[in-house]
């Protein structure tokens, strides 16, 4: 066992890392930009281009249509296909299914880029490009590891099978139906389900084990008048300031009745377990840009990142925002906020707790204009046990390969898939990230480092190894 790793190892150290990072280079030339219709060929060429690389190394492909996206002007395109890939089909293994996804955000030169967003250039051992950590590397780095057990004629430990998505970035539009209805085919041998789609909080390797979601709310104030009646009339930019304003204190405290008492409390074990992290808040304060942080310690401030609700509030659609000055009362003004679910919030419940206490918020102000409160997104929290064999692995082979004991973190965005993967298949999922902390997701400079990616990659080789030894009866 430890000789074949070792191998492997040694296979990727100096032989396939050339050849990763110009595979790399290829893919991140791809601009693959789901949000932009126009670049929509493009992204056909990517799901193509993952297509037949997987094709060349014998697997067994297959290009999923998952029907067409509907437009805001009515019309329909056609949504890049689902690449599907199976490697090994021995009944006695193992199955695992990975995840992953090459679509990225909208990147331009002019938009801060110090290089090419869409030309990777190795700086000081970081690859920057668009792409290049979420999700391109981490996909590669997955195909790699395959290639190194095929590259030295070594049976792979498992069964590997890949999902590979072109429209996470903007919804995963249309992934939901494709998994349900592969639920009793494509997925029902699999065992396990490994997302890398994340990244590490500081620069000690983590698994993920959970990730909050997200209920998306519309607060719609509406009356007949104009401009010309202000002084004569409610408006109702001032009543949705005014509802707005009891959606949270100053201090962050959530005034919503029956959203704090429905979370879960903090155990003394995920206590101990946010106090081992790596985690500096010094740092973290001049990555993000400012003084002064709502919590002064590690744990509070982890805790609420994680695994607390948060309310945010977006923006108001209707009201004036250009530049200059005008005069004008808008009639309709659309408020949009978001809470962040985390267990054990039910986001029906929450979408009664937040309709029923603005309404009765607004009826207090005797205003005689109509409030109407819509849900428009209500994505459930996902969250796995860190002690099953799965994660157990995980950290067997994150020891393995950076020999130290991993970060076990949660995510305080909204990963859908996740909860989507466990709701419909009812496998065990892991998120094992390789992505650096400082990697730029979704911004400028966006990079993955030269290390990140070939130690990934024998994490990748090692976990296979790992996930092969766990007994059938803890699946």
């Amino acid at each position: 066992q430890y000789f074949t790793l070792l191998v492997c190892f040694l296979h990727i150290e100096h032989s396939d890392f050339p050849t990763g990072r110009n595979m790399l280079r290829d893919w991140v030339a791809i601009e693959s930009d789901s949000s932009n219709v126009q670049k929509r060929p493009e992204l056909h060429r990517m799901m193509e281009t993952v297509a037949q690389k997987l094709r060349l190394m014998g697997g067994t492909v297959q290009l999923v249509d998952i029907g067409e996206q509907e437009l805001p002007d009515g019309q329909t395109l056609e949504l890049p296909k689902v690449v599907t890939a199976q490697f090994g089909n021995v009944s006695s293994k193992h199955t695992v299914c990975i995840y992953g996804h090459v679509d990225v955000q909208p990147a331009k030169l002019e938009d801060g880029w110090a290089t090419d967003p869409y030309n990777l250039t190795e700086i000081n051992g970081n690859l920057y490009g668009r792409g290049a950590s979420d999700n391109k590397a981490p996909v590669l780095a997955w195909i790699h590891a395959v290639e190194a057990y095929q590259a030295l004629s070594m049976d792979l430990p498992v069964n590997v099978k890949f999902v590979i998505e072109g429209m996470e970035e903007t919804g995963s539009n249309g992934l939901d139906a494709m998994i349900m209805a592969q639920r009793d085919t494509f997925f029902s041998e699999v065992d396990y389900i490994i997302i890398s789609d994340c990244g590490w909080l500081s620069r000690r390797p983590a698994l993920t084990y959970g990730t909050r979601g997200n209920c998306y709310f519309f607060a719609e104030v509406q009356d007949l008048h104009s401009g010309v009646y202000g002084g004569t009339v409610i408006e109702p930019m001032t009543d949705l300031i005014g509802i707005l304003d009891t959606l949270i204190s100053p201090s962050g405290k959530i005034l919503i009745p029956g959203i704090r008492e429905a979370v879960a409390p903090l155990s003394d074990e995920e206590w101990k377990m946010y106090q081992d992290i790596q985690f500096d808040m010094d740092n973290y304060k001049n990555k993000i840009g400012v003084n002064q942080l709502m919590y002064s310690n590690k744990v509070d401030l982890l805790a609420h990142m994680w695994r607390y609700p948060t309310v945010s509030i977006h923006g108001i659609e209707g009201a004036f925002s250009d530049p200059g000055s005008k005069t004008v009362i808008p009639a309709k003004v659309t408020a949009k906020f978001s809470i962040r679910q985390v267990p054990d919030m039910d986001p029906a419940m929450v979408k009664k707790q937040v309709t029923d206490y603005l309404h009765s918020v607004f009826a207090k102000r005797r205003s005689p204009n109509k409030l109407k409160v819509t849900m428009v997104i209500g994505a459930k929290p996902w969250l796995a046990d860190t002690h099953h064999p799965l994660y157990e692995a995980g950290k067997a082979a994150i020891k393995r390969v950076f020999n130290t004991d991993p970060d076990l973190i949660r995510e305080g965005g909204t990963i859908p898939i996740a909860r989507t993967f466990q709701d419909v298949t009812g496998k065990s999922i892991i998120m094992m990230p390789i992505g650096g902390f400082d990697d730029g997701l979704h911004s400028q400079n966006e990079k993955m480092s030269r290390y990140n990616y070939i130690e990934g990659t024998k994490l990748f080789i090692a976990y296979l190894n790992e996930v092969s030894q766990i007994k059938r009866t803890s699946v």
